[in-house]
């Protein structure tokens, strides 16, 4: 939902009034019962400005003077508008939006600008943001934001996608036809009905896991980005998504195993989560051979949070790794074929990641295996932040001693390594 300027007006009239009361009243006290002389500002949010924050659907920022964040909501982590740097404090995560914020911190008034914000340190990941920032008198700004990423991206691929469609479709439709013809002309000989009625069932297994994985990567192309969004316990999507493999697993004789960091959380939709996550361990064990591990871990790296799932499959060449999250596209065909592949399932998990905001990326080389890596923004603090909470944290970061190397140890073996 666009806000119109009129009410962006209204809202950063509103709240700097409050603060700027509040800050008034605090200074005033300050100096009844210190006497004259400076006192520090702590721009802290009064409650009633946050209970208009939270009737907002956009994505909000609030900043101080210094630029520092003050508060954020959580489409702000998962818009990459903000990234969750040491004890969780928030920071901006745009070059662009610093100096955005800076002018209108030195020359008040509001500005209106569609950026293109890099969301991951390759480069390979692109945001396309509407942004909203005021001042807010003279102690901060509040700055808005919409993800236009969705629209722009869907518009790009919606020409060919029906092509594509059709052209999958054709292959197990035409072979289901010539089967059944032939097990017409075949009709005497009871092995060869049997032989092509098997045959005829697997290429029906095949077209309806295709129809299938279509509908899912229509319903995250063509659906809201973020339809249930909640604050989301990663230690839960992992979870669901190697329960959903289990027997899979089971039945290729394939050890999952799970470690990594415990606790973290991101905002976004579980159910969504849970089905990239899970077609990344699919994929893991369909190219991997028995008897061999597959490794889903989890770690936190500069307020993103990264699930890595590792194979020890056949691996993948350079020229076909650029291409492996394409619509279709399958690395070996013949082994597709085998595993019923249907070569949208990295389509999928791209943008599901991507309506997230975030990014999954793969490793490989032939004959030592893949990795694919979703990453995704931590979801940090989302309630306000005074001063005197950054000073304790800084003080009590200095103060702490520098940890110990220590091992992990492995969820499901419980073998530290």
């Amino acid at each position: 939902m666009r806000v119109p300027l009129s009410a962006l007006l209204v809202l950063a009239g509103a709240i700097g009034l409050v603060i700027g009361v509040a800050a008034s009243l605090t200074l005033a006290r300050s100096d009844r019962r210190h006497g004259p002389g400076p006192a520090a500002l702590d721009p802290a949010i009064p409650e009633p400005a946050t209970e208009v924050l939270a009737i907002l659907s956009s994505a909000y920022v609030v900043l101080d003077a210094a630029g520092d964040v003050l508060r954020a909501s959580p489409l702000a982590y998962s818009y990459g508008i903000v990234r969750a740097a040491e004890g969780d404090y928030p920071r901006l995560a745009s070059g662009e939006l610093m100096e955005l914020a800076a002018d209108v911190g030195r020359n008040g008034g509001f500005r209106d600008e569609r950026l293109t914000l890099q969301r991951s340190s390759q480069g390979d990941s692109e945001a396309v943001i509407d942004v909203r920032i005021g001042a807010l008198g003279e102690h901060g700004a509040l700055l808005l934001a919409e993800d236009l990423t969705r629209a722009v991206r869907v518009e790009e691929t919606r020409r060919d996608f029906v092509a594509n469609v059709s052209h999958e479709l054709k292959t197990p439709v035409g072979a289901i036809t010539l089967l059944a013809e032939t097990m017409e002309d075949a009709a005497e000989d009871p092995e060869a009905v049997r032989r092509f009625a098997g045959r005829m069932q697997s290429e029906t297994h095949r077209l309806s896991r295709l129809v299938q994985e279509i509908i899912e990567l229509s319903r995250v192309q063509g659906s809201s980005a973020l339809p249930d969004a909640e604050p989301i316990e990663i230690d839960e999507v992992v979870e669901g998504a190697v329960s959903l493999n289990r027997n899979y697993a089971l039945g290729a004789g394939i050890e999952v195993a799970v470690g990594g960091t415990d606790g973290l959380q991101v905002f976004g939709s579980a159910s969504m989560l849970t089905t990239a996550l899970s077609n990344l361990i699919s994929n893991a064990i369909a190219c991997s051979d028995p008897r061999t591990r597959v490794g889903v871990s989890v770690r936190r790296v500069e307020g993103m949070v990264e699930i890595s799932v590792k194979d020890q499959g056949i691996g993948i060449s350079k020229e076909n790794l650029e291409r492996v999250f394409e619509r279709f596209f399958r690395v070996d065909r013949a082994r597709s074929r085998t595993t019923g592949g249907t070569g949208l399932g990295l389509a999928i998990v791209k943008h599901i990641a991507n309506d997230h905001g975030g990014e999954v990326t793969a490793w490989s080389l032939p004959g030592q295996g893949s990795t694919f890596t979703l990453r995704l923004p931590e979801m940090g603090r989302t309630e306000t932040i005074t001063a005197e909470a950054r000073r304790t944290a800084a003080i009590e970061a200095a103060r702490a001693p520098v940890p110990a190397p220590t091992m992990t140890t492995d969820r499901r073996s419980g073998k530290a390594h």
